[in-house]
């Protein structure tokens, strides 16, 4: 069955878990996870990615790292993917996509991102820019951007967070002025993942008064790169490694027609993508290649390597019942909220485990644990803060359930 309205699943006060007798949905007020199937014909189009991939690691067309959406950037491999059609998968033909459905989307990356293999550099532009496109965009920003995306070839980031600001996206600060033919752009950006490889980020900007809720006056806007009004200022993560950025805008010009949606809908359009950004394997998978590697230990308590697989596949179920909704066109904000607070969680166990083997973690190491072990100790402070806080979420969810 399809997902409620979200009307109907957001009633307030407190409730026990139930199940409601059709089909062993599990419901709580506020939250609604159907268990979702994966259909029988995505297992051809899994072997078929895992040999893609085992030809690739032999071949030395990547190293698996842990974390690979974020740290693993390889605009040649995502070009290989997008090649394959794996790219841009729930993208409508007519504009270069191939048009298949979201769970076959889900089988594609969750074998990404289990191999470590190095999609970072198109990730941002496939997981949310799409969608967004699809949803907000005009025809000609559809025609221009869509069938890049789908080849690999078109890389974004995206423009929220905004220094002394955390997660607390109603302070947006950076502004858009009108000016003619278009908007100026003047503010900061932190934490453009992938920025310095994008080309062309979507910011999240302030074009009118905030109002009382806050949420007023916000808009989206495609800003294009390279450009003279913006500055990428790399920010380097403990292992030296290049990912995020600091993205400033001096003036930044843009046309009427890279307005992204509706002028002063920003806030609504921005939180309808998160769910997106919230709900994907990526928010447990980050540490698969770790938690697979430590299955294969001797030295590896059986009964913790049990409970953490057993929790991986629940978390995986959660992920999939999210996709279904969000491809039947819900918004299933506050369980997408539940698999990131959970899942960025139980990543950290993963390494806690890990960690208990006594094996001393070294980025230089050839041993693929003790390697892959360090780059998850050190990337892992933030898998709690990109997406949004776990305390944010974890208000989110209070609401949601009406406990707030």
């Amino acid at each position: 069955m399809g997902a409620r309205p979200r009307q109907e699943r957001s009633r307030g006060g407190r409730h026990a878990p139930h199940r409601d007798g059709t089909g062993g949905r599990i419901v709580k007020a506020g939250l609604f996870f159907e268990p979702g199937t994966l259909p029988p014909e995505t297992e051809q189009l899994r072997r078929e990615v895992r040999d893609f991939l085992a030809v690739e690691q032999a071949s030395g067309g990547f190293t698996p790292v842990s974390d690979s959406w974020v740290s693993g950037a390889d605009p040649a491999f995502s070009r290989k993917l997008g090649e394959r059609g794996w790219l841009g998968m729930a993208v409508p033909k007519e504009y270069g996509g191939a048009e298949r459905t979201a769970l076959e989307r889900f089988v594609v990356i969750e074998e990404l991102l289990a191999a470590g293999a190095p999609v970072a550099a198109h990730w941002i532009a496939d997981r949310q820019i799409a969608p967004a496109l699809l949803q907000h965009g005009t025809e000609d920003q559809k025609q221009r951007f869509l069938p890049g995306i789908a080849s690999g070839r078109t890389l974004f980031a995206i423009g929220l967070s905004e220094p002394d600001s955390g997660s607390d996206l109603a302070s947006v600060r950076t502004k858009a002025t009108r000016t003619e033919g278009g908007w100026l752009v003047e503010g900061t950006k932190i934490w453009t993942t992938g920025a310095h490889l994008a080309h062309a980020v979507v910011a999240l900007v302030r074009t009118g008064p905030a109002g009382e809720s806050r949420h007023e006056g916000l808009s989206q806007m495609i800003v294009t790169l390279p450009d003279d009004g913006v500055e990428i200022r790399p920010i380097r993560s403990l292992d030296g490694g290049h990912h995020f950025n600091e993205t400033v805008f001096t003036g930044a010009f843009v046309p009427d027609d890279m307005v992204l949606g509706t002028i002063g809908n920003g806030w609504r359009q921005v939180t309808g993508e998160l769910a997106y950004e919230r709900s994907g394997p990526e928010r447990f998978l980050s540490t698969a290649l770790l938690l697979r590697l430590l299955a294969a230990r001797d030295d590896a308590d059986p009964r913790v390597v049990g409970a953490l697989t057993a929790r991986l596949w629940t978390l995986r179920q959660a992920s999939i019942a999210v996709a279904v909704q969000l491809s039947q066109g819900a918004a299933p904000d506050t369980e997408a909220a539940v698999v990131k607070d959970l899942g960025t969680r139980f990543e950290r166990e993963v390494i806690d485990a890990a960690r208990a083997t006594g094996v001393h973690p070294d980025l230089a190491s050839a041993d693929p644990f003790t390697r892959i072990l360090a780059e998850s100790v050190v990337r892992a402070p933030g898998g709690t803060l990109r997406g949004g806080t776990n305390e944010i979420l974890r208000g989110i969810i209070a609401r949601a359930l009406g406990v707030r």
